[in-house]
């Protein structure tokens, strides 16, 4: 059905409601990433999507519902790099895997990134609880393991939530002031370069 109503009765969506709401996350993911939740509005998102304003509301609720669709979407994403931290795997090595991982998701992924900044900013109210039930526990965890390899002597003791918080900090920024980053260094290869540095600075930090 064009105008993409949800089928009754659970019926599988069909391909053109599939394709339109793909239109809309995507379109909602650039005015987000660009205007924050409150300066965003509905008319943006449909100019955006090429869609019209009712047709999106035939989809989502209104922008709230988009909002929160995408970073519910994102919150797995994010937290993938750090689940995939080996505990049995070689410290240093896993350690600069993450970094590197979240490297590659602020060049591959930078309106993903600024989505989640610009929520972070605005106090996290639509995914606070998330924070507390997903995020808090794996970094808890993760730290938990850097300090135990800290105190193994298989890296240099460090407090591992502000070693995460650091990686955070060095890495997500290339997409968060990405109009900063290119400003001054223009025409250079920032994500090559940065890897090349952060991966220095962390074995310089962290090795014994």
């Amino acid at each position: 059905m064009e105008d993409g109503r949800t089928p009754e009765g659970g019926a599988k969506p069909s391909r053109i409601q599939l394709r339109n709401r793909k239109r809309i996350l995507d379109a909602a993911l650039d005015v987000f990433s660009m205007h924050g939740f409150r300066g965003a509005t509905l008319d943006q998102i449909a100019e955006a999507s090429g869609l019209s304003k009712p047709n999106i509301l035939y989809y989502f609720a209104g922008k709230e519902e988009i909002h929160v669709t995408l970073l519910n979407g994102l919150m797995d994403t994010w937290l993938d790099p750090m689940r995939a931290i080996d505990p049995a795997g070689e410290p240093l090595a896993e350690i600069l895997r993450y970094v590197h991982r979240k490297l590659e998701m602020s060049r591959a992924l930078p309106r993903e990134s600024r989505l989640f900044a610009n929520e972070i900013l605005q106090g996290a109210p639509m995914i606070g609880p998330g924070l507390v039930s997903d995020l808090k526990p794996l970094v808890d965890k993760t730290a938990a393991l850097i300090e135990s390899w800290g105190a193994a002597g298989r890296l240099k003791p460090v407090d591992g939530r502000h070693l995460i918080f650091s990686i955070w900090a060095t890495t997500q920024h290339y997409a968060d002031f990405d109009a900063q980053v290119q400003a001054l260094l223009e025409g250079r290869d920032v994500h090559g370069e940065a890897s090349v540095f952060l991966d220095a600075l962390y074995r310089r930090m962290l090795a014994v």
